[in-house]
């Protein structure tokens, strides 16, 4: 039988940081009243028979705090990217002027926010359950080697508790994570 490979917190610690990055990229491209780049990540355009990410079709950037100016690269591709952000679920109305597009950030009312915090939860969540599912490998590795008599019985309840700590310590990241962008989301 092949020895199990060695037990690797560093590893399982790595993973559990990708989930609490993959968060961090989720809400920043939630919508809040401000006007900033990474909501229109999620959007992809119609170009030349594929579909691409805006950025790489153009150049978002932010002149005012609730707007975004968009600046297209090639004229052709200008009708496909107001399309792409008409069609996205943004709510935002796009006004083309030669090769720029402009979008106005609205200001959000109160059901709109509440709505964002509810798909910020959702997010924070989905991260939550990423990090149980990297601590629940760790905890089956461990038991495994114990088991086959890699590691002592003592060793396996010692490391368990440095697994049991690294989650806990993810998860609170994820919250931490999580409220900043609420407290966000709700500023007026």
């Amino acid at each position: 039988m092949a020895a199990l490979p060695e037990f690797d917190l560093d590893d399982l610690k790595r993973r559990m940081q990708g989930a609490v990055a993959s968060l961090s990229k989720d809400l920043g491209s939630l919508r809040t009243g401000r006007a900033t780049p990474s909501i229109l990540d999620p959007i992809q355009v119609d170009a030349y028979g594929s579909a691409m990410p805006m950025a790489q079709v153009a150049t978002v950037s932010v002149p005012e705090p609730r707007l975004l100016s968009i600046s297209v690269w090639d004229r052709s591709m200008v009708t496909a990217v107001e399309k792409a952000i008409r069609e996205s679920d943004l709510g935002l109305n796009p006004q083309t002027e030669g090769q720029t597009i402009r979008l106005r950030i609205p200001e959000m009312n109160e059901q709109r926010r509440k709505e964002m915090v509810k798909v910020a939860h959702k997010y924070a969540e989905e991260s939550r359950v990423a990090v149980r599912h990297v601590r629940r490998d760790g905890l089956d590795h461990l038991k495994k080697l114990e088991k086959d008599g890699a590691i002592s019985e003592d060793d396996e309840k010692r490391q368990a508790g440095d697994v049991q700590k690294a989650t806990d310590t993810f998860i609170a990241e994820v919250d931490g994570v999580l409220a900043t962008k609420e407290k966000e989301i709700m500023q007026v």
